[in-house]
């Protein structure tokens, strides 16, 4: 009885104690001499440790640990590599407006020329979103120099890499919208800025159509000035026609 529940014990408890990290990626470098242009493929099993959640306008820390593969160690050029050495490392960053990549810095020990370099097990890269959104990190190049400028060697990474995903919130803690299609409370591109009736196609007479002293009565209303002046004109023929036959009767003897 003692064995079966031994056995019963172990078989609930295995399973969360096995579950193993996950596992650092290996990714491909081909790494340039700047001083003598001599390339040389290197690899090295990196890892990136990239928070859930960012915040705009904060600081975001990308945490970088990575090993040469063993045979695939970068060797130092013959003509040496002297000075305080650094490592610079940088991280890939697509899918989010502004923000492009992350970077970190190590110092580097003494380097022996054409012996493998060893390079410190982890940094820290760190950079700042300027806008909300979704997207994904990735390792990419790693540097070798006094400076950032400064580079002694130079080694791009090759091929796909592992994708850790990130979000970036506003200040407020909102997240980007899903919704692909940008929308705007005022105006859209298909819309004129018109409340979105169409006019009507009665015409309509206003107080501005109809002449001062005149009447609302259609055409003769709208006729205006012009109207009432043919009016006028015939009244005064006809009052002259009238006299004209007054002055024409004989007049009555004395």
């Amino acid at each position: 009885m003692r064995v079966h529940l031994a056995a019963l014990a172990a078989a609930t408890i295995l399973p969360f104690a096995a579950s193993p990290a996950e596992a650092a990626a290996t990714v491909v470098y081909e790494c340039t001499t700047t001083a003598t242009s001599e390339k040389q493929e290197v690899s090295l099993d990196v890892e990136l440790t990239v928070p859930a959640q960012a915040t705009v306008d904060q600081q975001l820390t990308i945490g970088w640990s990575g090993a040469f593969v063993t045979g695939k160690e970068l060797v130092a050029p013959a003509t040496g590599m002297e000075g305080e050495l650094k490592m610079y490392v940088y991280a890939g960053i697509s899918g989010i407006d502004d923000l492009t990549s992350a970077t970190g810095v190590a110092d580097l020990g003494m380097v022996i020329p054409g012996e493998p370099v060893a390079i410190p097990p982890t940094a820290t890269m760190t950079t700042t979103p300027r806008k909300p959104g979704s997207g994904t990190v990735h390792a990419a190049s790693i540097n070798f120099g006094l400076t950032p400028q400064d580079r002694l060697v130079e080694c791009v990474a090759k091929g796909s890499a592992t994708e850790y995903p990130l979000t970036v919130t506003g200040a407020d803690g909102s997240t980007p919208s899903d919704s692909t299609t940008p929308t705007d409370s005022t105006t859209t591109p298909e819309d004129d800025g018109s409340d979105g009736n169409e006019p009507d196609s009665t015409p309509t007479t206003t107080s501005s159509d109809i002449p001062s002293g005149g009447v609302d009565t259609g055409a003769g209303g709208m006729a205006g000035p012009d109207g009432r002046a043919l009016m006028l004109t015939g009244l005064v023929v006809m009052l002259a026609a009238i006299v004209g036959l007054r002055l024409r009767r004989p007049r009555s003897r004395a």
